[in-house]
């Protein structure tokens, strides 16, 4: 991994911050681009709102996206013997098979059937559980008994981040989801990008920013908590992503340009360093555990647009390592005075690529 050598030793304890509980965003802005926009690419942070990103980025700049589709991955039912069981679907397997997080009184065994039950009660289906799999065995490996995925879409409910306190509705059907969602597979949203609509699109199209995109289906564990205090120690979750070879040849061209590419999301950003790791950036299809912390050197992304992220998170250790540990830290303390809202369904902020966390 292309790291360099970080200003000093960083603990968990330095990824840590007091935020009240009534900035963590329980419902969507009332208009995606109307939520608020911290400007940080210059000395001082700018309050802006995210209909104002267009005149932010110049032309010959190039947004890439990431297009994955969240799945209603979260399953509600019970086994043969009447226990509630509560399921999350972490990867839809083919041909008709799935790797999930499973709640139960007491765990199902291999062979038996879990029945999971529509919202609106009026359908089912049986799914086999055939044994445990996933990192370490702490996944159920079921088999459905058709399409997993339109039998989510069935059957299933949107999987709200466990920070948000409602059952999911019709609003988050529709706002946990991006407007150019396309390949079907997360079970988490690529929040920074909920912020934009058609209209901001289409300004950004005026302005002359150029706009690619990848696919990284993100996982349940992106909500995985940090247990140590020596953040080395700890091991992320795997998730798939793709990286197109126009994404690579639009990149090379934007770079050969002088011009800068800028990431829509962390995960965007994790996919494109993750198929950069070897010096160049490479297309293709593959699986990513990559753990982005203080010294490590980006290659790809040049801004970064993100929304505010979980004390303590790998998220916190992902911006800081993008924009500086001490410069984030500085941001979010301005955020919390300002109120913005946090987490999934909260405000965003543009971040400039530190010179320590340039690539040598």
């Amino acid at each position: 991994m292309p790291v360099t050598t970080p200003s000093r030793p960083y603990t968990l304890a330095d990824f840590d911050f007091e935020l009240p509980a009534e900035l963590i965003a329980q419902h969507p802005a009332p208009e995606r681009s109307a939520s608020r926009l911290l400007d940080a690419t210059g000395a001082q942070p700018v309050d802006r709102v995210f209909r104002d990103l267009p005149a932010l980025l110049e032309p010959g700049d190039l947004l890439v996206f990431n297009d994955t589709r969240v799945i209603k991955a979260r399953l509600l039912g019970a086994k043969a013997s009447g226990g509630a069981v509560e399921a999350l679907v972490e990867r839809v397997l083919p041909p008709r098979e799935a790797l999930v997080h499973l709640r139960a009184s007491k765990s199902p065994r291999p062979g038996s059937r879990v029945r999971f039950i529509s919202a609106d009660a009026a359908s089912s289906f049986d799914a086999e559980v055939l044994g445990r799999g996933g990192p370490g065995g702490s996944l159920f490996h079921l088999r459905f008994p058709a399409d997993p995925f339109a039998l989510l879409e069935r059957h299933g409910h949107v999987p709200l981040p466990p920070y948000i306190t409602h059952p999911d509705t019709a609003e988050d059907e529709r706002r946990y989801q991006t407007v150019f969602a396309k390949n079907p597979g997360a079970v988490a949203a690529p929040t920074a990008a909920l912020h934009f609509d058609e209209a901001v699109l289409e300004a950004l199209r005026r302005r002359g920013v150029a706009m690619a995109s990848v696919t990284l289906h993100v996982g349940a564990g992106t909500f995985q908590p940090v247990r140590s205090e020596n953040i080395a120690e700890h091991r992320m979750h795997s998730e798939w992503f793709e990286v197109p070879q126009a994404t690579v040849d639009a990149i090379a061209a934007t770079h050969a340009a002088g011009c800068r590419v800028v990431g829509v999301g962390t995960t965007t950003l994790r996919a494109l360093e993750s198929a950069a790791l070897g010096g160049a950036l490479v297309a293709g299809a593959r699986e990513t555990d990559i753990f982005i912390t203080p010294g490590f050197a980006f290659r790809v992304v040049d801004r970064l647009i993100t929304n505010f992220h979980l004390p303590k998170s790998t998220l916190m250790m992902l911006v800081s390592a993008f924009a500086g540990h001490e410069r984030v830290m500085a941001l979010y303390a301005h955020a919390i005075r300002a109120r913005y809202r946090f987490f999934s369904y909260g405000d965003a902020m543009l971040l400039e690529r530190g010179t320590a966390g340039a690539a040598a």
